[in-house]
């Protein structure tokens, strides 16, 4: 199970640089057309609002890529003058903190959905469905509970990293 998280966090980290890259070429496809509107030309209309759903949505793919490869900032000023015991229980802590504010945020972020689905929210210009973006930043948040999971199980010694997978390469982060 745990390789199956690994393996969806980096298929999810991947489809949020598409998604990101998508939103690039829309970006300067619209400023192209703001800067050519004299032949006939013109900007991407909504562009700012799905420059705002897609970037909620990358983040949402890219968090739990990043929480497994031990990407977040971390403040070493301490830490890395702990004792081996102290660090573990930070990190151990950190897990358990992260794991249960993730687990709240995955939980609001359903019922946000359901109630912008509810009302029929949509967007100014595209008039494109709110809890469309909800409903597509849920699914990465949903895999980053199950990559907090993983990675606190691994952390406790309850589950082991997938074959391949070195801390090593990780040295500074936790």
């Amino acid at each position: 199970m745990i390789g199956f998280v690994y393996r969806l966090a980096w298929w999810s980290a991947l489809v949020g640089g598409l998604v990101l890259c998508a939103l690039t070429l829309m970006i300067v496809a619209s400023v192209s057309g703001r800067a050519l509107i004299g032949f006939g030309l013109a900007p991407v209309p909504g562009d700012f609002e799905l420059v705002e759903v897609g970037t909620a949505i990358a983040v949402f793919l890219f968090l739990p890529w990043c929480y497994l490869r031990s990407g977040h900032a971390t403040v070493d000023l301490l830490y890395m003058h702990m004792p081996a015991w102290g660090r573990k229980a930070v990190v151990l802590a950190s897990d358990f903190l992260m794991l249960g504010i993730w687990l709240i945020l995955t939980w609001k972020l359903g019922e946000g959905m359901l109630e912008k689905k509810e009302y029929m929210e949509t967007t100014f210009i595209l008039l494109m469905p709110i809890w469309w973006a909800y409903a597509l930043s849920l699914v990465g948040a949903v895999i980053g509970c199950l990559a907090y999971l993983a990675k606190t199980l691994t952390e406790l010694g309850l589950a082991r990293e997938p074959e391949g997978w070195t801390v090593a390469s990780n040295e500074g982060g936790h």
